[in-house]
């Protein structure tokens, strides 16, 4: 018989997070094959990965093939996650109350014409959602990070080890968490969500320099990060700009409206046509974002948007920051 139910959601070890021993006891009567044992919802393990900044893939992995104590694996998580105490704070506290958070936002950032423009074009900017002096240790913190020198064109373009194209898989800082947790970025995700129990994402940031005769921009060109079976649920992504961006520069890049209209050009395309063909979308006006370090942009998943080749004599510099609902939807379908 399963001791699964001697476990409860609050018991903690070492980390403090909710749920973590629950899971760990899943994989291991998992692996003696119970019958009886009971699953975990699907959006808590999610959700305990995701504020423990681990693969889902290699942690169950480790779970499966492993045969560790909870101490163990907690000691596995330590050495290959990303552990902040403020999110694990924020993770328990929304499973907690997570029958009582489903109520509107007291506090909210965005005015009714910037709401009706929200609506009409799929994405809206949140002005001054960082302090500019935090902008600034975030970018010293990316350069130093990928060992370049703002002052030293030569050096943005160096190989590293953390550079995947314009991505850095850089995660874990006190200054990225504490751009993550800004009480206007935290708001304005409240406001589009109309709800408040929302959890942060560990995203990481990027480096788009400028294009020059040997180096041209690698992507991402527009795209979607959500599956395109319709209906598409309703979702939302979010950057930080951390340097003052002109639109020849990188900027993040649109195309306004498209998600009133995409479930339609959806079902209008041909058999032999793939929708995530971005030639698709040559005759769509887009929109490259100019906005000043400290900017907020948040949009609607269903807009194709990506970055831009950076014809400017700067980078542009970024920081991926989300707030979702543990129970968010999605289609598992992915098309």
């Amino acid at each position: 018989m399963s001791n699964q139910s001697e476990i409860k959601i609050t018991d903690c070890g070492k980390i403090g997070i909710y749920y973590l021993k629950l899971i760990w006891n899943y994989y291991e009567e998992l692996k003696k094959n119970h019958r009886e044992i009971k699953k975990i919802d699907w959006k808590y393990m999610n959700g305990v990965f995701n504020a423990l900044g681990l693969g889902t893939e290699p942690t169950i992995k480790y779970l499966m093939q492993s045969n560790n104590s909870f101490d163990q694996f907690e000691s596995w998580i330590l050495k290959n996650g990303r552990i902040s105490k403020p999110i694990i704070e924020q993770f328990n506290a929304v499973v907690s109350s997570e029958k009582e958070n489903h109520f509107i936002p007291e506090e909210t950032v965005f005015n009714q014409s910037e709401l009706e423009q929200w609506h009409q074009n799929g994405y809206i900017i949140l002005k001054n959602a960082v302090p500019e002096i935090d902008c600034i240790k975030t970018v010293n913190l990316i350069y130093n990070t990928i060992e370049a020198n703002s002052s030293e064109p030569d050096s943005w373009y160096k190989p590293h080890p953390l550079k995947n194209g314009i991505m850095i898989q850089l995660f874990n800082s006190p200054i990225l968490e504490s751009n993550r947790l800004s009480k206007k970025i935290q708001i304005a995700y409240q406001q589009l969500w109309n709800r408040k129990d929302l959890l942060v994402s560990m995203d990481r940031v990027s480096f788009n320099p400028p294009e020059t005769r040997s180096y041209k921009f690698p992507g991402p060109k527009l795209h979607w990060d959500v599956s395109l079976k319709t209906p598409i649920p309703f979702g939302l992504q979010g950057l930080l700009y951390l340097s003052d961006t002109d639109e020849n520069q990188g900027a993040f890049t649109v195309i306004p409206g498209f998600h009133k209209n995409i479930e339609n050009w959806l079902e209008n395309l041909n058999d032999d046509e793939n929708p995530r063909d971005i030639n698709l979308l040559n005759d769509y006006k887009k929109k490259h974002i100019a906005a000043k370090a400290g900017d907020f942009i948040i949009w609607n998943q269903c807009l194709p948007h990506g970055s831009s080749p950076n014809t400017s004599d700067k980078p542009r510099i970024v920081q991926y920051i989300n707030y979702q609902p543990i129970d968010l939807e999605y289609q598992t379908e992915w098309i």
